[in-house]
């Protein structure tokens, strides 16, 4: 595939990305405007809504400044009439993320992932210029140089992931391959990146498996707090709609919100708040269905869940162990120290950078007054999740080798042919032993002309 050809793909998966998260924000709210106000929709404020919603997906801040009328009809002090709205519904920037590391992996499948980074990148600036040049109003702000950049990140950086992880795994005739073949020609090196890489990978999905896992066993204990909340709302159908599509957008939000409940620290909803294993402390909370599922009180059973994130670490450390011992060659060339010690230091400091992240992404401000500390803290996640990663990915990696077990017995097997195949001679494919016993062959009638016509007639006297 040429280049050109790339750099168009590349483009379209940017436009297709950019469209697509505008259309989600448009498409419920001509609907809430047209059959909950009635009449036509009005354009000229769907529009501006709509793309502030696709730049606070993109992980854009927006500064909100209610009119003074809004503020006497609903009353509200006056202190609340400007705030930030920055906590991010991850749900938005996820979708971004997959279209952007699936176009960057196909662009290093086509040997051409430089370009097709640079085209989807480009092509994301464009169009966030073009939405935020279009989309000004009085009550929602943003900043331009967050308008214009923070998209291009979230959707280059997930590209510019999948295009070297792609590169990795098909080859792209440039600076990953020459990487490759030099961590494969040294020996201490080999399979080692592929390792880490894997328990790397490992560690940050089971850090997110933990956070889900914690969100499902609320949703059943405290369902009925969280639809009690929907029923005072008194929200008609179209209303519970609009509610549930919000609060599904901030569902990754929430996953992560429970994986630093389970790794320890817990996360805050407002200032001066604290949920965690250790303790409960809550003011007056928003009147929002789904933070019904926010525990009120804390159990000392709670503190058992860092054993979550330990196990995950072990898991992260075992994968890592068995590609180690997958890739060493003959029984004597099990990974030593160094390779295990490479392997544990990506895992737990890429896993407590990769938690930090998730938490900076999971946390903001969601409203005026306290609201404006939300979420978790990323130093004391990343902290925890590092230390209970090193716990569980050390004991996985640095215990004894066990002669016969599953990960030095493939190297094993799969050298055992080439020594039979050595013993045997060339010339007998399926050697006999020479005590064997053989029946005696029936002679053979191997005259060619014997099934044409009469064979009497070709012999020769």
């Amino acid at each position: 595939m040429n280049r050109l050809l790339v750099a168009l793909l590349a483009a379209f998966d940017a436009l297709i990305a950019a469209a697509v998260g505008v259309g989600a924000a448009l498409a419920p709210l001509t609907v809430l405007w047209v059959l909950g106000l009635g009449g036509t929709a009005d354009w000229a404020a769907l529009w501006p809504a709509s793309v502030r919603l696709w730049q606070l997906g993109q992980l854009v801040p927006l500064q909100i400044t209610l009119p003074p009328e809004y503020l006497t009809a609903t009353g509200l002090p006056a202190d609340a009439a400007t705030f930030t709205l920055s906590l991010v519904p991850l749900a938005a920037a996820g979708a971004t993320a997959l279209f952007a590391a699936r176009s960057g992996a196909r662009a290093a499948r086509s040997g051409a992932w430089v370009v097709g980074v640079a085209s989807g990148g480009v092509v994301t600036l464009a169009v966030a210029w073009l939405l935020w040049s279009t989309s000004a109003n009085q009550v929602v702000a943003v900043s331009t140089a967050a308008a214009l950049l923070l998209p291009v990140a979230v959707f280059a950086v997930p590209a510019l992931l999948g295009a070297i992880i792609g590169a990795w795994r098909h080859g792209d005739d440039g600076i990953i391959d020459a990487l490759r073949i030099r961590l494969e020609h040294d020996p201490r090196n080999r399979e080692v990146a592929e390792a880490s890489a894997r328990g790397l990978g490992v560690a940050v999905l089971g850090f997110v498996a933990a956070g889900a896992l914690l969100l499902a066993v609320l949703t059943i204990l405290r369902g009925g707090e969280m639809v009690a909340l929907f029923e005072s709302a008194h929200v008609d159908a179209l209303g519970a709609v609009i509610v549930g599509l919000a609060q599904l957008a901030y569902l990754p939000t929430l996953v992560v919100w429970g994986g630093a409940f389970a790794a320890g620290p817990g996360f805050s909803i407002g200032a001066g708040t604290a949920v965690s294993p250790s303790g409960v402390e809550l003011g007056v909370l928003p009147g929002i269905p789904v933070l019904g599922l926010v525990p009120t009180v804390a159990s000392s059973w709670t503190l058992l869940l860092v054993l979550l994130i330990v196990a995950v670490g072990f898991v992260a450390g075992a994968t890592a162990r068995r590609r180690l011992l997958d890739g060493g060659g003959e029984r004597d060339a099990v990974p030593g120290a160094f390779a295990r010690a490479v392997a544990l230091a990506v895992i737990v400091l890429g896993g407590a950078g990769a938690t930090a992240l998730l938490a900076v992404l999971a946390s903001g401000s969601f409203g005026p007054g306290r609201l404006a500390q939300t979420g978790p803290s990323a130093g004391p996640v990343a902290l925890a999740v590092g230390a209970e990663l090193l716990v569980g990915a050390a004991i996985a990696l640095f215990s004894p080798v066990r002669r016969g077990s599953p990960g030095d017995r493939a190297p094993a097997a799969a050298a055992a042919p080439a020594s039979t195949a050595a013993a045997a001679p060339r010339s007998t494919p399926f050697p006999i032993a020479d005590d064997a016993e053989t029946a005696p062959l029936d002679p053979l009638d191997l005259d060619p002309l014997a099934s044409f016509g009469d064979s009497d007639d070709h012999r020769p006297a």
